[in-house]
């Protein structure tokens, strides 16, 4: 049975947010073998414990993280249900991709919709434009999911995927430049430098999100780089990005300077990379993820990126952890 209504999990009050995780964390404990086990490994054994078994814990920065590796090796599932559809991360042939099992679509549907309207306004204000190319090719991919519905829901006959064809993508925009339309350009990093190299045009309509995602299609290169040679093809002052990824079901969005923000049923925490289990709310180091509409899955979670974490709670990212994969999974033989 579920601890708390799924509808609350998207409230917008700040000060339910604490109680809330811990909730999750009980009904998650309780129902999830894979994640039970990892956070016996972390909270030691003589930890008061209440009723249920379930390890008593007062704040959300105590709440263990799991390592998002485990995505890969294991069914994280939170109850037993047969999953409606999953989620496949991107990867080069003959890697592990991780998996997301997804008991309700309606759960992750009112996540992204919540947090885009929270940004953006009404989506069916936008023409949202997908020039996801790589990732319209596989078929479990969260981020198409996404804006396949965020097309559907803006209601604009413009709206749509563009795959490789940047010429059409060119007149559409040029198009809907001239009626004073406005635009959602969302973009994976290599497609949109392809494009701008193609068909350098000012856009003053027009809002490019951009998703990440270079996987060996070109050199790799910074943020700052990235998002400034997009502004000097676009002659736009900022390009917008979104943070997510198969593992969650919530996204935090940019819209300037690479710095993130996060909805209301999310949080970004920071633990020292030479002492992980030092977590913090603020500060540099590796980046963790609390994603209440994980309620299905698992809501805590140590990804493998490194970053900052500012005192409004707003994030930035610089990178990958080294030999990242390698982390976490090792010490849980299940």
């Amino acid at each position: 049975m579920l601890p708390i209504d799924v509808n609350n999990i998207f409230s917008s009050e700040p000060h339910l947010f604490n109680q809330t995780a811990l909730d999750v964390f009980a009904y998650q404990y309780s129902e999830n073998a894979v994640y039970r086990r990892w956070c016996d490994l972390i909270v030691p054994a003589q930890h008061p414990k209440n009723e249920a078994g379930v390890p008593v814990l007062e704040h959300y920065t105590s709440i263990p993280a799991m390592p998002i590796g485990f995505f890969k090796s294991e069914t994280v599932q939170t109850g037993n249900y047969e999953p409606a559809l999953f989620f496949e991360s991107s990867g080069t042939t003959g890697t592990v991709q991780s998996k997301h099992y997804i008991k309700d679509e309606a759960v992750y549907q009112q996540s992204f919709l919540t947090a885009f309207e929270a940004v953006y306004g009404p989506v069916n204000n936008w023409c949202i434009i997908g020039l996801l190319p790589a990732y319209l090719e596989r078929p479990h991919s969260s981020l198409v999911y996404m804006v396949e519905h965020l097309i559907k829901a803006s209601e604009q006959a413009q709206s749509g995927f563009y795959l490789y064809d940047h010429e059409t993508l060119a007149q559409t925009l040029k198009a809907n430049e001239a009626v004073g339309k406005k635009t959602l350009l969302i973009g994976v990093t290599f497609a949109l430098l392809d494009f701008a190299e193609k068909f350098p045009m000012p856009l003053s309509y027009t809002t490019i999100l951009e998703t990440g995602g270079m996987k060996g299609r070109r050199k790799e290169l910074t943020r700052e780089e990235v998002h400034a040679a997009l502004m000097d093809a676009f002659k736009l002052t900022s390009i917008h990005g979104e943070y997510g990824m198969t593992e969650l079901l919530s996204q935090a969005y940019a819209t300037g300077n690479g710095i993130y923000k996060c909805p209301p049923w999310m949080r970004v925490l920071v633990s020292e990379e030479e002492d992980p289990l030092t977590i913090k709310t603020s500060g540099r180091g590796s980046l963790q993820v609390i994603d209440l509409a994980n309620i299905h899955s698992c809501s805590f979670i140590a990804t493998e990126d490194v970053g900052a974490v500012y005192e409004d709670g707003s994030f930035e990212v610089f990178g990958r952890m080294d030999h990242s994969a390698l982390r976490g999974c090792s010490l849980m033989v299940i």
